[in-house]
């Protein structure tokens, strides 16, 4: 987990039995702190997702995991038509998400990432001439 939002995380870890609505608002703040961390540029929160979808940076499954901890936290703090002042079910599914979101956006791609960049350089310079082929055949079709 970046340490930008571990903190958060932590303390909503610490007083959901307490208070879940307390819990709710701290992990939407944790989304909020995790989209310029995935690539958004946007300060707002349900921009910067779209802009994260917009990009191609996350998949419908993210798309809907940050959406569902944004929209419960901020029915947590604002009134709406959720109330979660003993609901410590949903504060659960929301810890779930934000592992879901962490695991699927950060450590895979970096666990990837980390035995792609161990292949033998010969192999990865064919790689990019590949890849650089097919871009070239794809720009020239256009």
């Amino acid at each position: 987990m970046p340490v930008e939002v571990l903190e958060d995380f932590e303390e909503a870890r610490r007083i959901h039995a307490l208070s879940p609505r307390g819990a709710a608002a701290l992990l939407r703040l944790v989304v909020q702190k995790l989209c310029p961390i995935l690539g958004s540029d946007k300060k707002d929160i349900n921009p910067a997702i779209g802009e994260l979808v917009e990009k191609g940076i996350i998949t419908g499954a993210l798309q809907q995991a940050l959406d569902s901890v944004r929209v419960i936290g901020n029915e947590a703090v604002h009134p709406g038509e959720l109330n979660l002042k003993d609901d410590a079910v949903t504060v659960h599914s929301l810890f779930k998400l934000i592992n879901f979101i962490i695991e699927k956006a950060i450590t895979e791609p970096k666990a990837i990432d980390a035995i792609y960049q161990s292949l033998p350089a010969g192999k990865l310079a064919g790689i990019a001439a590949r890849d650089k082929s097919s871009l070239s055949a794809v720009s020239d079709e256009a």
